[in-house]
């Protein structure tokens, strides 16, 4: 089991969701938690087609935090 990084933002009709760790890997959801299931559908997907065409799959790199900053 690995874990991917995702990144969520809002768009005008829902979100959109993507992985700095699998470029072109992208979904959309009309809230956070179908953002979020249906990103989980994409990289098993995009993992599968990898796979399928001969390609490493990349382990997952990238980490995600947030900073405080004075506004």
């Amino acid at each position: 089991m690995q874990r991917y990084l995702i990144i969520i933002e809002p768009t005008a009709t829902g979100f959109s969701a993507w992985s700095p760790d699998l470029p072109g890997c992208i979904a959309t959801g009309a809230s956070t938690a179908a953002v979020e299931a249906n990103m989980r559908e994409a990289i098993a997907f995009h993992l599968d087609g990898l796979r399928a065409d001969g390609h490493p799959v990349p382990p997952p790199h990238s980490i995600g935090t947030y900073v405080e900053v004075a506004a």
